[in-house]
């Protein structure tokens, strides 16, 4: 093949995934089991579990006010789409033949109460995220990856204890606001997206910028990016599209390594 023969392929026949539209309801609810289900295992592989601790949430298309979520007790390695639960604005299985993790429902019932554009919710106790907590710190401008949280992630600053009361998980919901993360002090990470994908990468992001910023100010001095940088930033890779296209190698991965998370 000589260079006069190549020629540009037109941009319509390339490939680019987007996030997809659904016809029906069902479909749509078994689109985002899966991708919970998959969230969860890759949580599991990236070690983002400690015993029982960590959920994360989908939201049903249909049913507003009811969320499917990754039973307790079970590793996330471990979770199908099968074992999923659904839980009801009260905190009771509707669907399903496990319990629900209490602080899994007094934390995100409350989040998607306040936050209906929230499809998803992501919590765990990742080692990064709590070490940057029990600094009362926010995330530092300090890599391009963290400007996507650059004046965009909250600071819930208290603790007192296991969150079990959902007043707790209003207080919660309120430090969050209207950003997609919010870093509990003492605790952990939580954040939230318009689908699974996107608030399942802002998690997985997010631990890896803690893990950043504490490894930088460890080593020395740092050197932040500017506000005006860090806002432009923000604005190329902080919206949920961004955080759905971020997610979608990572979602290649585990649906090709365990298969059986469809079940």
């Amino acid at each position: 093949m000589s260079l006069s023969d190549l020629r540009p392929v037109p941009g319509e026949q390339l490939t680019f995934r987007l996030p997809p539209k659904f016809e029906n309801v069902a479909d749509e609810r078994r689109h985002r089991q899966e991708r919970l289900a998959a969230a969860l295992r890759l949580f599991g592989r990236f070690g983002f579990e400690e015993g029982v601790a960590g959920h994360i949430t989908a939201r049903d298309p249909e049913h507003l006010d009811h969320f499917w979520v990754n039973p307790f007790g079970m590793s996330f390695k471990h979770v199908k789409v099968s074992d999923l639960i659904l839980v009801n604005h009260q905190g009771e299985v509707v669907e399903g033949r496990y319990h629900v993790n209490k602080a899994a429902f007094a934390i995100h019932a409350m989040v998607h109460q306040a936050r209906p554009d929230a499809v998803a919710a992501a919590h765990s106790h990742s080692v990064h995220g709590k070490a940057l907590s029990s600094l009362g710190q926010l995330l530092e401008p300090l890599t391009q990856d963290a400007c996507a949280f650059y004046e965009d992630h909250g600071l819930f600053d208290d603790y007192t204890g296991v969150v079990v009361e959902t007043e707790e998980g209003r207080r919660i919901a309120r430090a969050l606001g209207s950003h997609k993360a919010v870093i509990l002090r003492n605790h952990g990470l939580l954040t939230v997206g318009d689908s699974v994908d996107a608030a399942a990468w802002w998690f997985v992001t997010m631990e890896r910028s803690c893990q950043a910023q504490l490894l930088a100010k460890a080593a020395g001095e740092v050197v932040p990016i500017t506000h005006e940088n860090a806002k432009l930033t923000h604005g190329q890779i902080g919206n949920d599209l961004v955080g759905w296209i971020n997610f979608q190698p990572l979602y290649d991965q585990i649906a090709r390594d365990e298969p059986d998370l469809f079940d």
